[in-house]
């Protein structure tokens, strides 16, 4: 399967950079595991095992309508359209989630990919290459307290223990519910806020209402994109101004923003 789209969303530190090309590998809840590879601007899905349908993929565009911040709007319809393909494993976005707390996203990638790299099963690829996944939440409550020290993931051992956990008890529950209703059952883990439930859905489902759009990822790149817009410097004020400008197109707009902040130079 090969498509061109105008731009990829690539910020998931599963996306991994490998000879000219940035690749990942999505197991999906059916069994079948795909490898995506993303050059030149073409996208292409390739079935590595099982059968079924491929990974969910969804198309961004801003509409016509929004023209409420001009020089946002012009700086957003720059980037064409957008493609994003969902996570297919809730626990890889609550885990990505976990790990992206209170540190910038650059670091958090290191992290993700070292974790991955030391405890992750591994993946043949068709090249000869292994692509390492996330750690399953069995593996994560193996690990010592050292091991995850020594690879800098110390302050991530309780909330990764305590998500492991809970997904192991009552991640075949939370896959089935609704966005709102599992952003709050993710709230009843301990060390998982509003924060990390709202990134991990969005990620997971492709609704990019739920994102916490006032982070500082989304106030960097709104300021970067529309400079001479009179944008509130309190998190607070720019989630209230973000959401009244934003209206029926809060999806949309929130993650074309993070799309043209990957696009020119991600802040992680």
């Amino acid at each position: 399967m090969r498509n061109t789209f105008d731009f990829v969303m690539t910020e998931h530190a599963a996306w991994q950079p490998a000879n000219g090309t940035v690749q990942r590998v999505l197991v999906l809840d059916n069994g079948g595991r795909w490898l995506a590879s993303l050059q030149n601007g073409k996208l292409t899905l390739d079935r590595l095992t099982g059968t079924g349908a491929g990974p969910i993929h969804d198309v961004f565009t801003l509409p016509n309508t929004f023209d409420d911040a001009p020089e946002l709007a012009d700086s957003l319809r720059s980037l064409g359209s957008v493609i994003r393909l969902r996570n297919p494993s809730l626990w890889d976005a609550i885990s990505t989630a976990v790990i992206r707390q209170v540190i910038r996203a650059g670091q958090s990638k290191k992290l993700y990919r070292a974790f991955c790299d030391a405890h992750g099963e591994k993946i043949p690829l068709p090249d000869g290459n292994l692509y390492a996944l996330f750690p399953a939440p069995e593996i994560v409550l193996e690990l010592s307290d050292h091991q995850f020290g020594s690879l800098g993931m110390a302050f991530k051992r309780r909330p990764l223990r305590a998500a492991a956990e809970a997904y192991l008890e009552r991640g075949f529950k939370w896959r089935e519910l609704v966005p709102d209703v599992l952003v709050a059952e993710l709230q009843t883990v301990p060390r998982i806020g509003p924060w990390t439930a709202q990134a991990a859905v969005a990620d997971w489902c492709n609704d990019w209402s739920f994102y916490p759009y006032a982070d500082l990822a989304v106030r960097t790149w709104a300021k970067r994109a529309a400079p001479s817009h009179d944008w509130p410097a309190d998190e607070s004020a720019f989630g209230r101004t973000w959401r009244a400008l934003a209206g029926e197109h809060l999806c949309s707009l929130t993650l074309l923003t993070l799309a043209w902040g990957s696009r020119h130079g991600d802040i992680g």
